[in-house]
């Protein structure tokens, strides 16, 4: 069953991709600024300049929260609370309700290849802090990979607000919060400031309310197996939903003689093998476009067929810049 939103499919641009920054506005009368959270960058452009400041501080009471809610790396987030509850049922927000009801359906619909339980896989590849200190950390790994245990282990009770974990089992919703971050972002501007609104955090990219004429422009990465960028940005327009782009070298890391990047396979605990180095996908929704472009990485040259099958509008990059496309994604 597709459970998909697949009804947002992007268009080509018509100005080069050269000019293109979602930092800075991207067309006249767009306003954009951008600040530092989630350890990405976080940008918010509207089409209502005078409302930028609004927009602004609206971005970063979402990020905020949400940060408090999700964070492995906060020992006082609801996340970290929950990983410490050795099985005791615990009482959770109703934004970390959602957050992890996000990362549960992101299981669901692909059929377990995103999955929140890889959190104690992350830890034995040494991702044990905020990805911004991996780098000074090149001691060898003392233990072998292991296996998530699966997401149908999660017990939520959104309707209840609470939550329970077997005794060990470690989430992590790097998968999905960024991106769950970025539509929760974006409505909520929306609904303060009434115009158009796009909202990129580290590459996932929700879009609210009326688009600017022609549509927002965005530049998808076109990147290399050691993260370089490959070419010149390809451009697309929408005008509604998300993107998102997966990347696996861009949060990748050492350890001893292993390069490890975050995109972990949940049935061996181990990194992705890199076949696309990366994949951008287009959807209704930014958690739905990153869900399906974290499980192509995952599922490598299979990922052709499943995204022909969904029909989703995605583009996918080789080793040597080999470029193939699919579900109208413009050529």
């Amino acid at each position: 069953m597709n459970l998909f939103a697949t009804d947002t499919t992007p268009r080509r641009s018509a100005s080069p991709a050269s000019t293109i920054t979602l930092a800075r506005p991207a067309v006249p009368a767009v306003a954009g600024s951008t600040m530092q959270a989630l350890g990405t960058f976080c940008s918010v452009l509207v089409t209502e300049p005078s409302s930028l400041g609004a927009a602004r501080q609206t971005l970063a009471s979402q990020l905020t929260a949400i940060d408090l809610a999700c964070s492995r790396f906060r020992p006082d987030s609801e996340l970290s609370a929950l990983n410490r509850s050795d099985g005791i049922r615990q009482p959770i927000s109703q934004l970390f309700a959602d957050a992890l009801s996000a990362a549960l359906r992101a299981a669901e619909i692909t059929d377990g290849d995103v999955d929140p339980t890889c959190g104690g896989s992350l830890l034995r590849l040494g991702y044990d802090k905020d990805f911004a200190e991996l780098e000074a950390d090149r001691s060898a790994l003392t233990k072998p990979p292991v296996p998530a245990p699966g997401w149908r282990c999660v017990d939520l009770d959104a309707a209840g607000l609470s939550v329970q974990v077997p005794p060990g089992v470690v989430l992590d919703l790097g998968a999905t919060a960024k991106a769950f971050a970025a539509d929760v972002a974006a409505g909520a501007i929306f609904d303060r400031i009434g115009c158009g609104v796009l909202v990129n955090l580290g590459g996932d990219i929700a879009i609210a309310g009326p688009p600017p004429d022609g549509g927002w422009r965005i530049g998808v990465d076109d990147r290399a197996a050691d993260g370089r960028m490959t070419r010149e940005q390809p451009c697309v327009a929408m005008e509604s939903g998300g993107i998102a782009t997966s990347c696996p070298a861009v949060r990748g890391w050492r350890r001893g003689s292993q390069h490890l990047h975050h995109i972990i396979v949940p049935g061996t605990g181990r990194p992705a093998e890199i076949y696309w180095t990366s994949v951008s996908v287009a959807a209704a929704t930014c958690i739905d476009a990153n869900t399906a472009s974290t499980a192509c990485i995952i599922r490598g040259r299979l990922a052709l067929s499943w995204l022909h099958q969904l029909n989703l509008p995605a583009r996918l990059t080789r080793h040597g810049g080999t470029v193939v496309t699919t579900g109208g994604w413009p050529g």
